[in-house]
């Protein structure tokens, strides 16, 4: 029979190791590459990590800091942890050092093994630092992807693996439904479980792909205000967009920056780095829209490919379900205060790690976001 703390230590160890295997490839001046105020440098994203488990597990079983320095530093927005270091200057911490960085770590990890086994009624707070690190191995990748992608030697993080999408419709009754986090780990916005009433919806069983995308730049789509929402079409105009984010038209196709350079991207993959003003404006160009959130849950278990190579922008406001509330202390501040603004994703995306995804799965952000690893899937009305 197997051991609850030690199946969880082991899997513990297991996360951290992969954050410092994404980071291997990375010389210290890579890992403190800070290319706009949204990312973060990958050596930020390890002592951050870190500081949540020192912080939140750490601290709990009486153990003293190991750095006193690190509550400024790696804090990230937890206001009632106290002041810290401002988001737009994390590129500018060229100390402490990778490798002292590296300690830091090894420290804490050592200490979080004996904590667990001492103290296992820690276990949720660590399966939740667990989870908190795979989203920042997740924006380790897609932080240093925009960092490379402003260089203009465009290097290679890795090799790029190119994947397909499915094309066809699905056709559901809807009806009275009911959503949000079944069992196991789930993050607190994903509760309390609810009923939604739902119309009867098609949704696309792949994603929207390069060709489509390919298409809708040839027709003009960034050129015509009445596709856009006022919002999306002043950045158009101001930033002037013509492609997504890490995408741009050589002749006629689309080349991509991805993991392994700029390559060529294939009609029948997914199209990524859209915002979710793009999205919209795409999907509305073919005849369609974005699905709610619901339908996209509703819908999740029966979709070949629902956890694909891009988040899907979904037509819902990031709010609260109902009967949600936050944890107290500073452990509520994870979710709960940035339900305003943001928009919700589903799915997941070749950059999340293994096993991070489920249905219920609430990812979420503004919707100029672009840097992301993000596309759609299409829905439509369906037949009363």
């Amino acid at each position: 029979m197997s051991d609850p703390v030690a199946d969880l230590s082991a899997r513990f160890r297991a996360t951290r190791a992969y954050t410092e295997a994404l980071a291997a490839p990375l010389s210290p001046e890579d890992q403190l590459l800070q290319s706009m105020p949204a990312c973060s440098p990958t050596k930020w994203h390890r002592a951050h990590t870190t500081w949540f488990f020192e912080t939140f597990v750490l601290a709990a079983a009486g153990v003293e800091p190991l750095d006193r320095r690190a509550r400024y530093l790696w804090n990230s927005y937890y206001e009632a942890i106290g002041p810290r270091h401002p988001r737009p200057q994390r590129g500018l911490l060229s100390r402490p050092s990778c490798d002292e960085v590296t300690a830091y770590r090894q420290a804490v990890d050592a200490r979080v093994v004996e904590v667990l086994d001492a103290h296992p009624e820690l276990a949720p707070i660590v399966l939740l630092g667990i989870q908190h690190e795979q989203q920042h191995q997740e924006l380790i990748l897609t932080d240093i992807l925009h960092a490379f992608g402003e260089s203009p030697l465009k290097p290679a993080y890795g090799v790029a693996a190119t994947t397909t999408t499915r094309r066809g419709w699905l056709d559901l009754d809807g009806g009275l439904v009911t959503l949000g986090a079944v069992s196991g780990f789930a993050f607190d916005n994903e509760g309390p479980r609810h009923q939604a009433w739902l119309a009867p919806y098609r949704i696309d069983v792949g994603l929207v792909t390069v060709a489509a995308l390919r298409a809708f730049i040839a027709d003009g789509g960034y050129t015509q205000p009445g596709l856009w929402m006022s919002a999306g079409w002043e950045l158009v105009r101001a930033e002037g967009w013509t492609a997504p984010h890490h995408t741009r038209l050589e002749g006629g196709a689309l080349v991509v920056f991805d993991r392994g350079g700029e390559r060529e991207a294939h009609d029948d993959e997914p199209a990524r780095h859209l915002s979710w003003f793009e999205a919209d404006a795409l999907a509305r160009w073919l005849g369609a829209r974005l699905p709610t959130e619901a339908e996209w849950e509703h819908a999740a278990a029966l979709l070949d490919g629902a956890y694909d190579v891009a988040w899907q922008w979904t037509n819902s406001a990031y709010l609260a379900y109902p009967g949600f509330k936050p944890d107290a202390g500073a452990i509520g501040e994870y979710n709960g205060k940035f339900m305003s603004g943001q928009m919700v994703l589903r799915g997941g995306s070749d950059f999340t790690p293994a096993g991070h995804t489920r249905a219920s799965y609430r990812n979420f952000w503004a919707p100029e976001t672009r840097f992301q690893r993000t596309g759609l899937r299409l829905a439509r009305d369906g037949e009363p």
